[in-house]
């Protein structure tokens, strides 16, 4: 839980950046009166951002693993242009119609293209690669996420990974055994640490956000 001081030094950072559009905090209200896990979803700060991210690369193409509710994937086709495409992908099915009902209601839906189903089966089938990916799916899949979008990615590609500081789980002196999250995480970021494919940085904006960019 955070301190007053956290909540107040958040509070200050969102009363002082781009305002959060209106449907978005709809689609926000709607997570907390209607889902287990609200926090879940990207939120004020960290959407902005990913919107700034998408307008400084304009990537032409865009995969999002982990739709959850569809805010992250309405906060990166705000920074899309209008020729560019997000394909997001989703394996909970009981989502689809609360994802679909604001995809429709922004006027940004129509780069978004919603998948249902499991993203390793998925992303060989796409037949185009992609400037930029966002990870936020199951953390026990990462790795494996991972290297399935390097195999789509473009060169001079990002990724950009989700909850890498895992709640502050990634410096804990002992990691129980059944914590299979905690040590999909640490295997990610020990993965991506080694990997000479690409550059990483850690920005420890909310949970952690990884930026990778692949090499040219």
């Amino acid at each position: 839980m955070k301190t007053k001081s956290e909540l107040l030094l958040q509070a200050y950072i969102e009363g002082h950046i781009e305002d959060e559009p209106e449907i978005l905090k709809e689609l926000n209200r709607q997570a907390h009166l209607t889902l287990l896990h609200p926090r879940m979803l990207s939120g004020h700060v960290q959407g902005r951002i990913l919107k700034m991210f998408m307008q400084m690369i304009q990537p032409k193409h865009v995969l999002e693993i982990g739709t959850y509710t569809g805010y992250s994937a309405l906060c990166l086709a705000e920074g899309l242009s209008d020729e560019a495409t997000l394909d997001t992908i989703e394996i909970n099915d009981e989502l689809e119609d609360k994802i679909l009902k604001f995809f429709h209601a922004s006027e940004h839906g129509n780069k978004i293209q919603l998948h249902i189903g499991d993203a390793l089966s998925i992303i060989p089938t796409f037949p185009y690669s992609f400037d930029a990916v966002f990870i936020d799916g199951n953390k026990r899949h990462y790795c494996a996420y991972y290297e399935a979008c390097m195999q789509k990615l473009n060169v001079g590609g990002y990724i950009f990974a989700d909850n890498t500081l895992w709640d502050g789980h990634v410096i804990d002196e002992i990691v129980d055994k059944n914590d299979l999250q905690t040590k999909g995480i640490l295997e990610f970021n020990d993965l991506v640490k080694r990997d000479s494919r690409v550059e990483t940085v850690i920005l420890p904006i909310r949970d952690g956000l990884t930026i990778l960019r692949k090499k040219e």
